[in-house]
């Protein structure tokens, strides 16, 4: 009965801790613990308790072996056993799981006693949010496009952000016989940008033939939101029939780039952002013709912004030069891809891109 009721306490704490006897063998993990890690508590050795993917992949290798000789889990609790004395290290494991993510954390480890040993990680709340946000990318990649065909065409795409959480959306699906691309990009980096892709995915119209319909209910839903005037998203899209694309914009200040017979079409169409800026904005569409073999590319600002050591940008002139060089649409997204790596070394904004074969 006092067991339970220590145990209870204990669970009930919001440190992680874990405990393990001299043979490195977790008993016991409280709920902040299992929550971090395992989920359900897994008893065996330390490894598989904390979900190590070394662990995992090989059952009975913790403690073990090569693995175990520059352990820092490992030599914790050891250290401290043998020792009779608080230990602390710094642990960097790789979990195992459908993310297989890495972590990095602070463990202390106090001897109990009668062979037991107790394990708390110091920073559970940095690591909780760190497995959050790797929650909430894995999450974002599942928003992506997931072929390569969309209405009889074929289309590719490039979606890197420049953290974990990003705030370019790209979307490619089909109504009919008519295939729709459309890019987003929200204002704000981080955990509110995804926040605001996510509502973008879940409020825009997929079934709207239109795309200025589609934006402009689009912006009646952000409206419904009440942020503040720091909160915008703007768009771009398009939708591809036979012999046509009919387009619309909110605020992007990318053009649509139109490959067709060796020359390049700029598309403008000036529309403001989706936003709380402007009572009853109105969004408009046209329609332009294309021909067999051309390249419709949809960009965000993260590609034409991105700049160099000396500050100079990759500008829209990069991407057409990049366009005009390539023959189909997945060779221009892989080319772009490694041409603005050449030129800014490393990214600072979001950078998304949808190529579509006409």
């Amino acid at each position: 009965m006092i067991e339970k009721y220590y145990r209870r306490i204990i669970d009930n704490i919001p440190s992680a801790v874990v405990v393990a006897d001299r043979n490195l063998k977790a008993v016991f993990a409280n709920a902040p613990f299992r929550s971090l890690f395992s989920g359900e508590f897994r008893r065996g050795n330390v490894g598989r308790a904390f979900g190590c993917v070394r662990e995992a992949e090989h059952r009975g290798i913790c403690g073990q072996g090569e693995c175990a000789k520059n352990c820092a889990l490992i030599s914790a609790f050891e250290d401290a056993y043998y020792s009779q004395t608080q230990t602390s290290r710094r642990v960097l494991l790789r979990l195992d799981g459908e993310e297989r993510r890495e972590v990095s954390f602070s463990l202390s480890v106090k001897p109990l006693g009668d062979g037991l040993c107790l394990g708390i990680i110091d920073d559970a709340l940095e690591l909780e949010i760190a497995r959050e946000l790797a929650t909430a990318k894995n999450i974002q990649q599942r928003l992506l496009p997931a072929g390569k065909w969309a209405g009889g065409k074929r289309y590719s795409y490039m979606y890197i952000p420049c953290r974990d959480i990003g705030g370019d959306l790209p979307q490619v699906y089909a109504v009919g016989n008519s295939a729709f691309g459309v890019i987003a990009d929200v204002s704000g980096k981080g955990i509110s940008a995804g926040m605001l892709t996510a509502f973008v995915k879940a409020a825009y119209d997929k079934g709207a033939y239109s795309p200025a319909e589609a934006i402009t209910s689009l912006s009646r839903k952000f409206a419904e939101l009440n942020l503040d005037e720091r909160n915008y998203i703007t768009v771009a899209a398009a939708r591809i029939d036979e012999g046509s694309i009919t387009y619309s914009m909110a605020g992007h200040n990318v053009p649509i780039l139109l490959k067709s017979g060796g020359g390049i079409t700029r598309i403008m169409l000036n529309s403001p952002p989706v936003s709380n800026w402007f009572d009853n904005p109105s969004y408009f569409e046209d329609t332009i013709p294309y021909k067999k073999g051309d390249i419709l590319v949809l960009l965000t600002d993260g590609v034409t912004e991105g700049k160099n050591r000396f500050g100079e940008m990759f500008g829209v002139d990069g991407a057409i030069r990049t366009l005009s060089l390539s023959r189909t649409a997945d060779e221009f997204i892989k080319n772009l891809e490694d041409n603005l790596k050449n030129f800014c070394g490393e990214l600072h904004d979001d950078v998304t891109a949808i190529a579509f074969d006409l």
